[in-house]
């Protein structure tokens, strides 16, 4: 019984911790929503439970996050080169790692 007493201040850190990970990844998770909505969403479908965008051979972001091979690092290369048709966007590291939080967030829907 006299553990307890040391664990439970260990407990509430790891709780508040927890929270303010979980607060950080959802303020990520927005900013990446705010940035796909100014600079992708004219070719791509980005929203959750959205399968067809504008271009029927363009995927949409649920596609791409639900793909395999689809990691956040092979996103940040991806996004990171220029390719194709697509403009050559220059992201922030700090935005390029919000819109890949965010299309990775997009697996789970």
């Amino acid at each position: 019984m006299r553990i307890l007493p040391l664990l439970a201040p260990s407990a509430l850190a790891l709780v508040l911790a927890a929270g303010a990970v979980a607060a950080g990844l959802r303020a990520e998770v927005e900013g990446g929503h705010q940035l796909v909505h100014a600079w992708c969403a004219g070719c791509h479908a980005v929203e959750p439970g959205e399968t067809a965008g504008p271009y029927a051979d363009v995927p949409s972001f649920v596609a791409v996050a639900r793909m395999p091979s689809t990691t956040a690092s092979s996103l940040h290369a991806f996004l990171s080169t220029p390719h194709g048709d697509m403009p050559d966007i220059k992201f922030t590291p700090a935005q390029l790692d919000e819109v890949v939080t965010y299309i990775l967030s997009l697996r789970e829907k």
